[in-house]
């Protein structure tokens, strides 16, 4: 599940981002010409330069993107090539910068490559989706949303960027003009993966769902297709629900293990991992053995959404192995 956010002029961020600044003016940039030259915030409206409406930001080249967003507002994807979710949402993202010519430039962060960014926009999950306008952070959304309504959030950015000055239009060579970063050569997906992709983005998540466990059945091996199946079963979970429905069902059915199992989904999907496990171990002795086993599976399936080796999986894999003996 995700927050839209509000209108422009209630979107701010909370994030600090100067230390990347000072990391991007002492190091030399990855890829020449990454960004504009500085400008001041609220420079004069015009074409500005850049390499590919899309580019891969970095820990090293991310000030020069900062800079950037004083003339260009600048999306921040986050994403990791083990979440499907999160590629294919990358994919959306993508397609909608390339449409609105120069609006906007994307910077595509792989978190498991760029930790210090993960860190400094609190993505906690990917994909996480924020903006960056005159170098101030706006964290927009974190999950999958639909295409219609990531646009109605861009259109909420051109808001807040018109107010604040920013109305730049970025501008590429005609080679690039397909926004694809450059130096990024993506392996071709297995086809089960592929055709769980396009499901994904198609929102189809029942069919993803079939896709993978086709694609474990051939291959018990595939990690992937197996954090792909935790993942996208548990959008299939939060499809169609709002945040108010999942916590007032839960605070109105205390008792109901599935009520409680869904507000679990919720906290993760919205960053909130910590909260999201100590909901889960905190039901569980209180629950005959089904509702124990359920627990169990939940947690072990929602390791794999977060990723087996995020640092909150082995305290809490030790809390429910105590727990169960």
């Amino acid at each position: 599940m995700t927050n839209l956010p509000p209108s422009g002029s209630n979107l701010r961020g909370a994030v600090d981002l100067s230390s990347l600044v000072n990391r991007g003016q002492a190091a030399a940039p990855e890829t020449p010409g990454a960004a504009a030259a500085p400008a001041a915030a609220g420079a004069p409206a015009g074409v500005v330069p850049v390499p590919s409406l899309v580019l891969d930001g970095t820990d090293t080249n991310f000030g020069e993107l900062l800079e950037l967003s004083s003339r260009v507002p600048v999306i921040v994807g986050l994403w990791a090539s083990r979440s499907e979710p999160s590629t294919a949402l990358m994919t959306v993202l993508e397609k909608l910068i390339i449409d609105l010519a120069g609006r906007f430039v994307l910077a595509r962060v792989d978190i498991d490559a760029n930790p210090q960014l993960a860190q400094a926009f609190q993505a906690q999950s990917v994909p996480t989706v924020a903006a960056v306008i005159t170098g101030q952070p706006v964290q927009l959304f974190n999950g999958p949303l639909a295409e219609e309504q990531i646009s109605d959030v861009l259109g909420r950015v051109l808001e807040l960027a018109a107010q604040q000055g920013v109305t730049g239009t970025a501008e590429a060579p005609a080679a690039a003009a397909d926004g694809e970063p450059a130096e990024v050569i993506e392996e071709p997906l297995p086809p089960h993966h592929l055709e769980a992709y396009a499901a994904i983005e198609a929102g189809d998540y029942a069919t993803a769902q079939s896709e993978y466990r086709t694609a474990i059945a051939q291959n018990p091996n595939d990690t992937m297709a197996v954090a792909g199946l935790a993942q996208v079963s548990l959008l299939a979970r939060l499809q169609g629900k709002t945040i108010d429905q999942i916590r007032n069902g839960a605070a109105s059915s205390p008792d109901d293990l599935d009520a409680q199992l869904l507000v679990a989904d919720l906290d993760l999907s919205g960053g909130h991992i910590e909260d999201a496990f100590d909901r889960l171990l905190s039901l569980f002795p209180a629950q005959p053995a089904p509702g124990r086993n359920a627990i169990r599976e939940r947690i072990l399936e929602l390791f794999e959404v977060i990723g087996q080796d995020d640092p909150r999986v082995p305290p809490t894999r030790s809390r429910l192995t105590a727990l169960l003996y």
